[in-house]
């Protein structure tokens, strides 16, 4: 059986970081999926710090989640620095990385 934390993150591949052409899970940018009684706390990191698609993305992410929950969604940017090899396999080999 699949955790809640679990259904976000498969929906949350529906989000896609256009600049990369991947989405945001497989880039490795969905850092923490935290599930409370009636809050989800999902922490994600872009690509650069100054990504200029971020708040585009951040707002998906969240508007993705609320989809899959009922749960009121809250977003954090997290403090760590993205490196690739914070990807998933399949997204590093097709980026040839």
């Amino acid at each position: 059986m699949h955790s809640e934390a679990d259904k976000i993150r498969t929906a949350l591949r529906d989000v896609i970081d256009f600049e990369i052409g991947l989405d945001v899970v497989s880039l490795g940018l969905i850092r923490d999926i935290e599930v409370q009684d009636d809050v989800v706390k999902i922490t994600i990191i872009l690509t650069s710090p100054m990504c200029p698609m971020a708040s585009f993305i951040m707002k998906q992410v969240q508007d993705r989640a609320s989809e899959v929950t009922d749960k009121t969604v809250q977003m954090e940017m997290g403090k760590e620095m993205w490196k690739p090899e914070m990807m998933e396999e399949e997204a590093r080999e097709a980026l040839g990385i």
